[in-house]
């Protein structure tokens, strides 16, 4: 790999890193007694949508790359208390991926299943954890306990656009 490659993979995976890094501090930056919030009857739970993520991750890298895979859990949609289970379940998963994405790249070797390029699995589970993070902010609009602009900012925004070096 010559050094514009790695350095755009390196930029590749900081945004990866970034990503998962805003979606533990939304996680953690949560009211107390907010992960069983709903957008409405019917609609997944914060936790529920917090698991879902961590499923998603590890079945594309399963099905995609299966040789980074790890355990896929009993259930897509749980409804866990614990946030610092739900926090070391996104950190495992996001390794999982961005090994997945390194590795196929590494090796030039394509994804299995799905996608042309393995930088689009990271490119879909950013759209798709975006999406949900969209949800989660939603809900807690929906009862009354919104983030504010000077709550998120710190914690997504300005983890996306902070130079680093």
């Amino acid at each position: 790999m010559n050094s514009l490659d790695q350095s755009l993979l390196d930029a590749v995976l900081d945004s990866w890193d970034r990503n998962n890094t805003i979606l533990l501090n939304l996680l953690r930056a949560l009211p107390d007694g907010s992960l069983e919030v709903r957008a409405m009857e019917g609609s997944p739970s914060i936790a529920e949508l917090f698991t879902h993520i961590h499923y998603v991750r590890l079945v594309f890298v399963d099905e995609d790359a299966s040789e980074f895979a790890r355990e896929l859990p009993e259930k897509e949609w749980v409804s866990e208390r614990d946030r610092s289970r739900i926090a070391h379940m996104l950190d495992e998963s996001a390794k999982a991926v961005r090994e997945a994405v390194k590795g196929r790249l590494e090796a030039r070797r394509n994804m299995d299943l799905h996608y042309d390029h393995p930088i689009l699995l990271l490119q879909h589970m950013l759209w798709h954890e975006g999406y949900h993070h969209g949800q989660i902010k939603l809900a807690l609009k929906l009862i009354g306990r919104p983030m504010t602009d000077d709550e998120a900012g710190p914690i997504t925004w300005r983890v996306w656009m902070n130079k680093t070096g």
